[in-house]
């Protein structure tokens, strides 16, 4: 008789949750399925949007990875699991990564808002952190910068995302600042032609903007004139060199004489 009771309970349960499990498995499919296709559909949304390419492929990871948890917890309920418990267990596990995982997390959503707003992009020259380098490379935690002396240096995307950036490139050119120091027994006006010439016959100095020759100060027996070339972030190193070193030579060819710094010696008798 015994045997028979579980026999009985056994067929109800079977009965009562037979559609249930048949529905659940159902639903499970169809919503994985539809979970692709929406993946899919984004994917493209975000190529139109022309997204970098890390942030595409982690914007569809993360769609797809929460519309699944929703469909678990959906099936799990039709079935019968109780989804507030369940709910609540994730939440617990959550919070419980999200702390433990708390610098990441920053840099995480630093490397996200790097990728929607392009403060720089791979290929850019950035100063940050007292370093200045080319982008190589954007990830979801780190940017990837190497300088000129071949350092790679590793920057958490938290640090970027909340600091000071000078971007190089962005605007497609810089101008630098290149002091040079005269006698004042020379004319000046000559000085700064000669400076001009040269300025103009670099190619890799630009046009326009034209540079600006001024003549900072006169002090110790010397004129200070500044000269600010405008120029591609890639010829910096090489415009400021032949700069200096052709006007060496052409001062030196037009008799142009350098300051020499005066000194006051003070004799004290005691």
């Amino acid at each position: 008789m015994k045997l028979q009771d579980h026999i009985d309970k056994f067929e109800q349960l079977f009965l009562a949750y037979t559609p249930k499990v048949i529905s659940a498995v159902l639903i499970l499919f169809i919503g994985l399925w539809a979970i692709n296709w929406i993946a899919r559909i984004a994917q493209k949304s975000f190529e139109k949007r022309n997204l970098d390419v890390s942030l595409r492929t982690f914007l569809r990871s993360l769609i797809s990875i929460g519309l699944k948890i929703i469909l678990i917890v959906t099936v799990a309920g039709m079935i019968g699991v109780g989804t507030t418990s369940f709910v609540t267990i994730l939440g617990a596990a959550g919070l419980a990564v999200g702390l433990a995982l708390q610098g990441s997390l920053s840099n995480f959503a630093g490397g996200v808002l790097i990728m929607i707003f392009k403060p720089y992009k791979v290929g850019d020259t950035i100063e940050a952190q007292g370093q200045v380098g080319e982008v190589l490379e954007i990830q979801i935690f780190n940017t990837i910068v190497l300088t000129g002396e071949h350092k790679t240096v590793i920057y958490p995307n938290g640090v970027l995302s909340n600091g000071t950036i000078v971007n190089y490139t962005r605007h497609g050119n810089i101008r630098t600042e290149i002091s040079i120091s005269v006698s004042t027994t020379n004319d000046i006006t000559e000085v700064k032609k000669l400076i001009k010439e040269v300025v103009e016959n670099n190619p890799m100095i630009l046009k326009i903007p034209a540079p600006v020759i001024v003549t900072d100060k006169i002090a110790d027996g010397a004129v200070i004139i500044d000269v600010r070339p405008y120029f591609h972030p890639d010829h910096a190193g090489t415009v400021i060199s032949e700069t200096n070193e052709t006007l060496k030579q052409v001062f030196e060819k037009k008799n142009i004489k350098p300051a020499v710094p005066s000194r006051i010696i003070h004799n004290i008798n005691v």
